[in-house]
């Protein structure tokens, strides 16, 4: 298929709603049999005429006789629109013949909307100006609300592309623009038309369009023109550089990995001040949210840059992995996802190497990944990126499905005898592919038997399994007192290793999932449960950082699941005096001090025991880093995820009345004030001041350069004003943002009582507002109860009933918990 497609949107700077974008396109098929129909998919678009030029002439035509005319015309019968099932049915009076080529035109309007979809329109501040622009975002089937096609990611195709627009923006599009021209419309008014250059073979998701009044930096890496697009004053403060400076080597290191060269001569990398999907790895054009591609020396002590060479690593990666070979249906989206998810740790780690791989693995969990990482250990990445080159290179540019990235796999495991697998690479992964979830392993050390089941909440009664039998093929990493064994497999339910059967010494013990290499939850008897927690008590560095993670994040997720006591996990938490990693902490303490329980946790008895209990643990490693920012702030800088992890443990030490940490935050939000590349912004600092405080953190957050996720900080952090005034001001609840003002105050020891106020006497307004939006009802679940019969219209009681049931059960198992967490506190407080 070959498509030309010309589109319009009519937008001018400055103009008034509503929009519309017009546009025409050709396609020229081939017919697979002989037809009186054509069906494409199209969505929302309404038709400005159709028609049907052809048969085509084809290279042999010439030696049987004369051409025929290539203006011939196939007599179009009517369009019909069957909304429901996003198509355009092109019914003909004449017969498309099988072999031959045909071009199906169509004309097409559509209205431009601001939902981030399809063709979007967007509005933002640049340089104290406002202004707006024009984007894209097709994945997975918004091509068709723009331009009549074969939606599907299989329908591969080369694109002519032509964008009509404003002569004061810029047109974008995945190929070079290589001729710009005039025309007017029918009132005489100019507009430019910008041509791009033919595409290579690819699917409709991946074609994209922005057109803006943006600047760019730019940078050519192996002949290819980088460029990043940004608002203005982005580009001129020098926010886009670290993308402009990371983007070509990621580029170049995945060229030599892969052993492929990288096809197109630019790529374009545009930061949009809104956008819906965070990232989108357009072939040539790749779309990012502001956040995801900006660097603000305001940011020098929080994990942005990391995040940023993970998020471009990751979209770079789509550009082999989903670009040049896509995956033939939706239903193996984790195949672009989970190789992508892969190389963005590579890339990442290649360009930034104190970035670490255990700390961006904790921030980053997503299934298609963590399989493809556990496939590349028990394979070996130097197996398993020989795999994926066969694997490139036999489906460049064209389709695949996961059994296609087995094959690939099972002839490079064929063709050598170091890595030996129990079963084939297609039943292994299939185990892991062809079922949702995961498994629990839990090991008996007295009997060596592993067994496996699926990893359920066993609190609910309406869990139901899966039909492949809940079994999977397991790899298991294991050691043994501190000595790593051989990878064992597990491809029953439940099996006996001889060797995992221990002695009666106490320091026996074993640990599996070593360096959390497996996609898998581990369930620990009690007795090696007791000698793990003995040995992090007497060794705790005899069980490598990443393990200490794992098992405390298991220990607390089979708490919450169902499978083991509360008590078991608390046992492990006596050894953290002697615990001196920032992202172990992070998960202890998001597990016993979870932010949205703050103020809750207050009001039992639990808040004084876990004071005492918890800050005795502390003070080793608070005490190091708060000495560390009070004598050289910037030497924390390049541990990116230091940041991230200092504010739970700060914000957790602030919270158990540490005063040293209640002094440190006022000193580092006035070191702000006076200084603004010290953003650490406290919520305590803001707590601990007056009005002057929250003013500059208002001030800061209607600053024009502030991205959506800075001003989301900026917005906890005022939540946190001790006095009801600041809280209650109207400025504040006249602005765009007062839904998450109130989730943020509700949250807060004083917030109930105001957010109770403004509810209540504001209820019309934010129903009219918020309609009924869930997250309404989630953010008020706890002033709901209070005004249900006074305030709420009859349907509005129906929800607020079934989530106030809701509510009473978890209420009921929370205090529960609360008074086991208590009682285990009593009697282990002075340990």
């Amino acid at each position: 298929m070959v498509w030309a497609e010309g589109l319009w949107p009519r937008v001018r700077p400055g103009q008034a709603g509503p929009f519309s974008f017009v546009g025409q396109v050709n396609i020229t098929v081939r017919c697979r049999q002989d037809t009186r129909a054509a069906v494409l998919h199209s969505a929302g678009l309404r038709s400005r005429g159709a028609a049907v030029r052809g048969p085509l002439p084809e290279p042999g035509d010439a030696v049987r006789g004369p051409l025929p005319d290539p203006g011939a015309a196939v007599e179009v019968a009517g369009l019909r629109q069957e909304a429901a099932g996003e198509v355009a049915v092109l019914e003909l009076r004449g017969r498309l013949r099988a072999g031959r080529r045909y071009v199906l035109q169509f004309g097409f309007q559509g209205r431009l909307e601001e939902d981030l979809d399809g063709l979007f329109l967007t509005r933002y501040t640049d340089q104290g100006r406002s202004s707006m622009l024009i984007a894209s975002q097709l994945e997975p089937t918004y091509a068709r609300t723009v331009y009549p096609c074969f939606d599907e990611p299989a329908m591969k195709a080369t694109f002519n592309i032509r964008i009509i627009h404003d002569p004061s923006y810029v047109a974008l599009s995945n190929m070079p623009a290589i001729d710009t021209s005039e025309m007017r419309d029918e009132n005489g008014s100019l507009w430019t038309v910008t041509t791009f250059n033919t595409s290579l073979k690819m699917s409709t998701y991946i074609t994209a369009f922005v057109i803006c009044d943006f600047d760019y930096v730019t940078r050519t890496e192996r002949g290819n023109e980088i460029r990043i697009w940004a608002r203005k004053e982005a580009v001129k403060n020098g926010y886009v550089d670290y993308a402009l400076n990371i983007t070509g080597p990621i580029f170049s290191f995945l060229e030599d990995l892969l052993n492929i060269s990288y096809p197109l001569p630019k790529t374009d990398l545009v930061a949009l001040p809104d956008f819906g999907a965070g990232a989108m790895e357009n072939w040539g054009l790749m779309t990012f949210q502001e956040s995801s591609l900006m660097y603000l020396p305001s940011d020098k002590f929080t994990s942005r840059k990391a995040m940023i060479a993970i998020i471009v690593s990751h979209e770079l990666g789509h550009q082999w992995f989903g670009n040049l070979v896509t995956m033939n249906w939706w239903n193996d989206l984790w195949l672009n996802e989970g190789l992508a998810s892969y190389f963005e740790y590579l890339g990442a780690t290649f360009v930034e190497p104190k970035l670490s791989l255990v700390s961006a693995s904790t921030c980053f969990v997503l299934q298609g990944a963590s399989i493809t990482w556990m496939l590349s250990g028990f394979l070996t990445e130097k197996l398993f990126i020989k795999a994926l080159n066969s694997y490139l290179k036999e489906f460049s540019f064209s389709n695949a499905n996961q059994d296609d990235l087995w094959t690939h796999i099972q002839m490079v495991v064929d063709a050598q005898d170091e890595v030996q697998l129990p079963a084939s690479v297609k039943k292994i992964m299939d185990s892991w592919t062809c079922q949702n979830g995961f498994p629990v392993l839990t090991l008996n050390i007295t009997t060596g038997t592993i067994s496996q089941e699926q990893f359920l909440n066993k609190k609910n009664e309406n869990t139901s399994t899966d039909s492949y039998n809940n079994t999977w093929i397991v790899p298991i990493s294991w050691m043994r007192n501190g000595s790593s064994k051989p990878l064992i497999w597990l491809d029953k339910s439940s099996n006996f290793f001889p060797e995992m059967q221990v002695s009666e010494s106490e320091y026996d013990w074993i640990l599996l999932n070593v360096n959390l290499s497996g996609y898998y939850r581990v369930n620990y008897d009690q007795l090696n449960l007791k000698r793990l927690v003995h040995l992090l008590e007497n060794d705790p560095k005899a069980i490598p950082a990443v393990s200490r993670f794992q098992l405390l994040d298991d220990v607390f997720a089979l708490t919450q699941f169902g499978y083991i006591q509360i008590e078991t996990a608390l046992e492990l938490t006596k050894y953290l005096a002697r615990e001196d990693e920032l992202f172990i902490w992070n998960v202890v303490l998001l597990n016993l001090v979870p932010e949205n329980l703050e103020s809750t946790l207050k009001n039992y008895e639990v808040y004084p025991l876990l004071k005492k209990y918890l800050l005795k643990r502390m003070l080793p490693i608070y005490h190091y880093y708060a000495g560390f920012i009070r004598q050289n702030v910037d030497a924390l800088e390049p541990d990116y995820f230091a940041q991230v992890y200092l504010e739970k443990l700060f914000a957790t030490a602030c919270w158990l009345g540490l005063q040293d940490c209640l002094d440190l935050s006022s000193e580092l939000y006035t070191k702000w004030m006076d200084n603004t590349q010290y953003k650490t912004v406290s919520c305590y600092g803001v707590a601990l001041g007056s009005d002057k405080e929250w003013n500059f953190a208002w001030e800061m957050y209607n600053h024009t350069d502030s991205t959506k996720e800075d001003k989301d900080i900026l917005l906890s952090a005022m939540s946190c004003a001790k006095e009801s005034w600041l809280l209650h001001s109207d400025t504040l609840f006249s602005s765009n943002c007062t839904s998450i003002i109130i989730s943020y105050v509700v949250t807060k020891d004083i917030g109930h009582r105001i957010a109770w106020d403004f509810v209540t006497e504001n209820w019309p307004l934010l129903s009219e507002r918020y309609g009924k939006q869930l997250n309404l009802w989630f953010l008020f679940i706890s002033v709901l109860q209070v005004f249900y019969n006074t305030t709420l219209e009859e349907d509005e009681r129906v929800t607020a009933t079934l989530l106030l049931e809701f509510s009473k059960i978890e209420n009921m198992e929370r205090r529960q918990l609360l008074t086991k967490v208590a009682d285990w506190l009593h009697k282990n407080v002075d340990d």
